[in-house]
């Protein structure tokens, strides 16, 4: 089986950069999308007759706000179960969480928020990355095997960006967000690409400006988490770096 997770920055805008050719090349049976920014009626219709085509079961969680935040997970074979959000108010109207079982496992598409660039948003992203371990903690002690896909919005270590020193005072790097990666490890997850390539120091996000990605100044903030029991079963985790159409790049999970 093989997931992919990708922050498309835009849905709409990534279909005119040849998404659906990106697609094929995946390969994958499940596609959780981030910053969706759009609702299917949003979508024009013969683009989601071809979306559809691939992935006939497809969840949508687009924000309350027009154009902003939303995920969607399209998959090839129905899920048992699809839930949205975290019954939480203050997190839910941004659509920021689809969660869905698959035989074996619960899987949760992901858009953690981001810090803002005066970190005024920090303190909600704190909370959200708090709410959100509460929640897989019960479910963990519930006997369920998670994995935690999405744009986590932080590079847990040096290794994970290109220029630590330089953003140690900036949102995505801040001790305090990146604490919050050590918590979820301590708490039975597993970073299974890190745990496959402790020493590979490869990225999944770029900015748009000063060429960044032509010359591979990037960060690593999308992720998959998975539950220590199911660490075992994963083959491979792959950062298709090669892959364009959006400020970042699709992450797979073969398992």
């Amino acid at each position: 089986m093989k997931i992919t997770t990708w922050n498309v920055n835009g849905l709409r805008a990534a279909l005119g950069k040849g998404f659906h050719e990106s697609l094929q090349a995946l390969g994958s049976d499940v596609l959780c999308l981030q910053e969706v920014r759009a609702a299917p009626g949003q979508i024009d219709a013969d683009e989601l007759q071809r979306l559809g085509g691939s992935f006939p079961h497809m969840t949508w969680n687009p924000a309350e706000r027009p154009g902003y935040s939303g995920v969607a997970t399209f998959a090839r074979q129905q899920p048992e179960q699809v839930s949205l959000g975290m019954n939480a108010p203050a997190f839910d109207t941004e659509g920021r969480v689809i969660r869905s079982r698959h035989p074996g496992f619960l899987l949760f598409n992901i858009y953690f928020p981001n810090g803002g660039r005066s970190l005024e948003r920090v303190p909600y992203k704190l909370e959200f990355y708090a709410h959100l371990l509460d929640h897989c903690d019960a479910l963990h002690a519930a006997g369920e095997q998670i994995i935690l896909c999405g744009d986590f919005n932080t590079s847990h270590q040096p290794i994970d960006l290109r220029n630590p020193k330089q953003n140690e005072k900036n949102t995505g790097f801040l001790p305090e967000e990146r604490l919050w990666i050590d918590r979820y490890l301590e708490h039975g997850f597993v970073d299974i690409y890190r745990r496959l390539y402790p020493d590979r120091a490869q990225y999944t996000w770029w900015t748009f400006i000063s060429n960044a990605r032509q010359r591979n100044v990037g960060w690593r903030l999308d992720y998959f988490l998975v539950s220590q029991s199911l660490a075992g079963q994963i083959q491979d985790s792959i950062i298709h770096d090669d892959i364009l159409g959006s400020d970042h790049c699709p992450v797979s999970l073969i398992f």
